[in-house]
């Protein structure tokens, strides 16, 4: 007779076909507060039993005030996992295949494996969940048939039957999740979807895939600024190479410049739609070092050619009688379609180094009086571009802030990328959830205005030289580790598909804004002896901070806990 295991896990834990990496003792509970998105996991493995029966179960939730959601818990292969400079809190460095993807599920059956564990991810994903205390009931009982494996049914006898029942606490807050307040980016980039999907730019076909993802980036992943191309963004690109045009605005050059502001009008509108509130202007000048001007393609006499590129130094003359007509037609532009002056940010050029300071001084001031009162931000992580007024708003990696921190800059903002390897937080496929998580608290922590990361949809190989299929390269052909480039699939049908690290890193925002909820009712000290009473040692830093999934599970269980109390004061 074939035997069965059946149990649940906390979103935090990742399931692989051998061990489950960060599984807890304790009885899974997940407490939220309203308009947030529980999630547990519920993990299986046939034992023993006839190695060519696969054997069915039907699954059925009850207990909950609104239906779940169920998504199965797919392998992803990973060739390149890590870079070789690690550390200790990694779940492996070995190439294989990691819990990532979370695809779809079109029915209530599941069909243990012999000797591999799978995963189902149960979520609410209606965020009116009302406040209260429920036990959730997952019944599992066997189907009526098996599948033998050889295209017959067999029926399985009444004494072959089993059931299996497995429960979970939620406990939902009476008070709301405060409003976001952190500045989200995670760079979109549409050529990928073009190039994946073989569609043409601006078709409809495009127009719908490139919306579905904004969609999900908007309404589900906690991301409110996005990144409107209004020329081809100059990331990510070889010297001499170019990417998919992919340019919003239209333009046309006799004895002036003229513009043609309708497509970028279309994208603002699908941003707004999706919960975008603020708009971010591609790079003035190439990444890492500002020495060129980015692919702007501009109709002549009827033809278009590429103006603006590689082949243009960033100090060019031409480029500088081009700006001076774009920027402010674009500033009116995006004014016009509904974002406010303090939504719109623009950049100068994306990591440069200390060797690259007097080329990015070069290149700021060619713009400087162009951009003269509105917001300017770059990821940069030498103190000196801020320190000498290049960049009033910078935005220093997680492993570089520290200095900045010291020296007390105001409305900080933070970024990680494949660079942030080893002490500080980050999201490849390698490290545990936890890791993901915790960046939400450090954020609360330190005040952290905005958060940025370049990869939401990179489906390009390093300096975009090829498309990649993402389900098989996960690393950019070896580029970055796995987890870095991309946050989510593209899907079958054109939808997007979500990722264990998108929906960790959503927890991790949900828990920032609980923090800031509960500092409101009570005072940020007391927020404070919450988070660290639990804790070896203080300060958390952005290197050093608790690495267990429990810490953050039972923080936000007190959360909870002294948000009702006062509430329930408040009320009374």
């Amino acid at each position: 007779m074939a035997e069965f295991e059946f149990f649940l896990v906390n979103s935090l834990c990742k399931v692989f076909p051998d061990h489950i990496a960060g599984k807890s003792s304790e009885p899974v509970k997940v407490s939220i507060l309203k308009e947030e998105v529980p999630a547990v996991q519920l993990v299986y493995k046939k034992i023993t039993g006839h190695p060519n029966f696969q054997h069915e179960f039907k699954l059925e939730v009850t207990g909950l005030p609104i239906p779940v959601r169920i998504r199965e818990v797919e392998l992803v292969s990973s060739a390149y996992p890590c870079y070789e400079e690690v550390d200790e809190n990694y779940l492996t460095t070995t190439p294989g295949l990691f819990p990532d993807l979370l695809l779809p599920k079109m029915d209530n059956v599941i069909v243990p494996l012999s000797g591999q564990y799978k995963a189902l991810w149960i979520d609410i994903p209606d965020t009116d969940i009302p406040a209260g205390c429920y036990s959730a009931c997952i019944k599992i009982s066997t189907a009526e048939y098996s599948n033998t494996g050889v295209g017959t049914l067999y029926k399985i006898p009444e004494d072959e039957k089993k059931s299996f029942i497995l429960n979970f606490e939620l406990e939902v807050a009476e008070a709301y999740l405060p409003k976001q307040e952190l500045i989200h980016t995670e760079w979109f980039h549409s050529d990928c979807l073009a190039g994946y999907y073989k569609t043409a730019v601006f078709s409809d076909e495009y127009w719908q895939i490139v919306e579905r993802q904004i969609s999900m980036a908007g309404k589900e992943h906690g991301i409110n600024m996005l990144m409107a191309p209004v020329f081809t963004p100059a990331l990510d690109t070889a010297i001499n190479g170019e990417r998919t045009t992919v340019q919003l605005v239209g333009i046309k050059k006799d004895d002036f410049y003229h513009f043609d502001f309708e497509k970028l009008e279309r994208w603002c509108e699908i941003c707004q739609k999706n919960g975008i509130e603020y708009i971010e202007v591609p790079h003035f000048f190439t990444q890492w070092g500002a020495k060129a001007t980015p692919k702007i393609i501009i109709e002549k006499n009827g033809k278009e050619e590429k103006a603006f590129g590689w082949h243009v130094p960033a100090d060019s003359s031409d480029y500088r009688v081009f700006l001076e007509q774009f920027i402010p037609a674009l500033q009116k532009n995006l004014l016009a379609c509904g974002f406010e002056k303090d939504h719109i940010f623009f950049h100068i050029s994306d990591e440069p180094s200390g060797k690259d300071e007097e080329g990015y001084q070069r290149a700021y001031h060619m713009v400087a009086d162009l951009l003269d009162g509105w917001r300017i931000i770059d990821a940069l992580s030498e103190y000196q571009y801020y320190e000498k007024g290049l960049v009033k708003t910078p935005i220093p990696s997680s492993s570089s802030i520290q200095e900045f921190i010291d020296h007390e800059v105001p409305d900080l903002w933070v970024y990680y990328c494949c660079g942030q390897t080893c002490k500080v937080p980050n999201r490849f496929f390698a490290m545990p959830s936890a890791r993901n998580r915790i960046m939400g608290l450090l954020m609360y922590l330190y005040d952290i205005k905005g958060f940025l990361h370049w990869g939401y949809n990179f489906y390009n190989s390093r300096l975009s030289k090829k498309l990649i299929d993402p389900f098989f390269d996960t690393h950019g052909s070896y580029a970055f580790p796995s987890g870095d480039p991309f946050l989510v699939y593209p899907g079958t049908k054109k939808e997007v598909w979500s990722s264990i690290r998108a929906e960790v890193q959503r927890e991790g925002l949900y828990d920032m804004r609980a923090l800031k909820k509960l500092e409101e009712l009570v005072g940020r000290q007391r927020v404070l002896e919450l988070v660290y009473e639990d804790a070896e040692s203080k300060p958390f830093t952005f290197e050093y901070y608790p690495h267990e999934a429990e810490y953050l599970v039972h923080l936000r269980e007190k959360i909870t806990k002294e948000i009702n109390q006062h509430t329930e004061k408040s009320s009374s």
